[in-house]
């Protein structure tokens, strides 16, 4: 048993959390929680968690998400009631999306001072309560949300919190804890064992369907989205795409590196490249491989959907055509579908090696065109991003982390950011803007000896709380690499209208609304605030150096901003290359 008998709820909050396997509490917290500031200053208490202050709802929430992906491990999070549950709700929702578990904390008054206890305080009438509470306000953003209604059920609650977030599909937990029942004596124990739920593998009979079919596609084709969570996903998917001699292709919106990017078989980014030639179509952890969703693959083709959430009911709309539809963890999943596809697939097999042979032809030939282009582009002020992606990519440090929040910019860095390893990557801004630099700052936490670089746009990085974030650098010895691509607007501002109004007065007048980040900062010198580096960059010549630059002061512990001067968003066509 857990003994939380006769323990403040606090003190149980932090004994629970610990048995659930629990190492990290990233906080943004109000005056609530006074009696957890008590229970972490308790002496001797084995399997306390490292509770890591933030300055901002979105920094605690987004650092929760990077070292959860980063990790596999479940972080807790706490946040001050309902203004900081309104605070993190997109970055809540983000987590949702992307099948992020953490269990998150508010914490709220039910007795408003009436009840003889501890008082509050005169604020939660007046100005900190709202009807239904914090968990009400948050119920869409979150997988599961709950106000604790019962000292009594507090500790077991804490624990099934933590198994809902883990259990598939993975996501984010809500709990608003009374601060009457922080202060108050628990009155029972709780088991202590962790209970956590088996991965579940997709149907055994559905996965020996799936290896027939992509066993007897004549040209199946794999795409993959977030399948890269784990270095065993990524091994397996590989030798399951070497044997049948199949493509896999990544989307724009990965959030992970699913596939090798120099394989011979990465089909590169756009799938729709595949799907009109494919008779056989594996989406694997896959949200939107294509727009519209309408869009009907050949005739006789089957599309199979594998995944925890292949449906993703948590989406208004999700119109793909699936005939094989399999739910379960990929890891697993993927495991039993390499052994089914060994029995039924001998290698060697003539047809697939030239299958094989057509594509590594194809994707080197991909490859290049994409190196030539950036080369091109070598000598041109202002700078394109494609040039900027390349220098940045021949510094990379081979253990580098990378977390990508540019939209932009963000195919540019797939295609050129190719030496990445798996389980290296991943997506900060999925699900809205904000929550870059802190996904990264959580990734560090998770992996505190590998260099963390953070690609950012300047657009995203006035969405993100960038002293709050800076600030987590500096007191928790976080250092990490910002490179801005910085075209001084919105290009998303500007891209739709010519689609919309080709012969409209905008584009006549070159007038864009919204478009404009005007006056451009000087963003080198935020960093200098908090005892980092900073430094602009307008010569194409000096992107290079200046990286390295930057990853030396990275490496000697400090915050390091390289500002990153492109073609401003005024001057840009575009093209869809990011």
């Amino acid at each position: 048993m857990i003994q939380t008998k006769g323990l403040t709820g606090a003190q149980t909050m932090l004994r629970v959390l610990g048995e659930m396997g629990v190492e990290r509490i990233f906080a943004s917290p109000g005056s609530e929680w006074s009696p957890l500031w008590e229970a972490l200053a308790e002496p001797g208490v084995e399997r306390m968690p490292l509770y890591m202050s933030t300055r901002h709802e979105e920094v605690a929430l987004g650092m929760a998400s990077g070292y959860a992906k980063s990790s596999g491990k479940l972080p807790a999070v706490v946040i001050h009631t309902t203004v900081g549950a309104l605070h993190g709700a997109m970055a809540m929702r983000a987590a949702l999306h992307e099948q992020v578990p953490m269990i998150v904390f508010t914490g709220e008054s039910i007795g408003f001072g009436e009840d003889g206890g501890p008082d509050p305080g005169g604020q939660w009438m007046g100005h900190l309560a709202d009807m239904g509470g914090p968990a009400k306000l948050v119920d869409h953003t979150v997988k599961w949300s709950f106000g604790v209604n019962n000292k009594s059920i507090l500790p077991s609650t804490i624990q099934r919190a933590c198994r809902i977030a883990m259990a598939a599909p993975r996501g984010p937990v809500f709990l608003s804890m009374p601060m009457e029942f922080l202060f108050d004596k628990m009155t029972k124990d709780v088991p202590s064992e962790r209970g956590e739920a088996p991965d579940a593998t997709a149907d055994l009979k559905g996965i020996d369907e799936l290896a027939d079919m992509l066993a007897g596609a004549r040209s199946p084709v794999i795409i993959a989205e977030d399948a890269g969570r784990t270095a065993k996903s990524v091994e397996c998917l590989v030798e399951i795409a070497e044997l049948l001699g199949c493509p896999v292709v990544e989307s724009r919106s990965t959030g992970s590196l699913n596939f090798p990017r120099t394989h011979a078989l990465h089909g590169g980014y756009d799938p729709k490249e595949y799907v009109s030639q494919s008779d056989v179509i594996l989406l694997l952890a896959v949200i939107s491989p294509w727009h519209p969703a309408s869009l009907t693959p050949p005739a006789g083709a089957k599309v199979v959907v594998l995944d925890e959430n292949p449906l993703r009911v948590e989406l208004p709309y999700w119109g793909y055509q699936a005939d094989l539809c399999l739910t379960g963890e990929v890891e697993s999943s993927l495991e039993h579908l390499l052994t089914a596809v060994k029995k039924k697939v001998s290698k060697g097999d003539a047809e697939r090696r030239e299958r094989a042979e057509e594509l590594r032809t194809r994707n080197e030939a991909r490859r290049r065109k994409w190196r030539e282009d950036a080369l091109a582009l070598a000598n041109t002020k202002p700078m394109d991003t494609r040039w900027v992606a390349h220098e940045i990519s021949q510094v990379l440090p081979a253990d580098a982390m990378v977390v990508e929040e540019t939209i932009t910019h963000r195919l540019a860095v797939h295609r050129y950011l190719d030496g990445l390893k798996p389980g290296s990557f991943f997506a900060g801004c999925i699900g809205g803007l904000g929550t870059g630099l802190s996904t990264a700052l959580g990734v560090k936490a998770a992996n505190p000896k590998r260099p963390m670089v953070c690609l950012i746009g300047d657009g995203s990085f006035n969405y993100d709380p960038v002293p709050a974030a800076f600030g987590a650098v500096q007191e928790h010895n976080l250092p990490m690499l910002i490179i801005m691509f910085n075209n001084q607007g919105y290009l998303s501002q500007k891209s739709g209208i010519p689609r919309y109004y080709p012969d409209g007065h905008a584009v006549k007048t070159n007038n864009f609304s919204g478009l404009h980040i005007v006056p451009c900062p000087e963003y080198a010198a935020m960093a200098k605030v908090f005892d980092g580096y900073g430094e602009k960059v307008e010569e194409p010549g000096e992107v290079r150096k200046a990286v390295e630059r930057g990853l030396r002061a990275v490496a000697g512990g400090q915050l390091a901003l390289i500002d990153v001067r492109l073609k401003p968003v005024e001057q840009i066509v575009d093209r869809g290359e990011g």
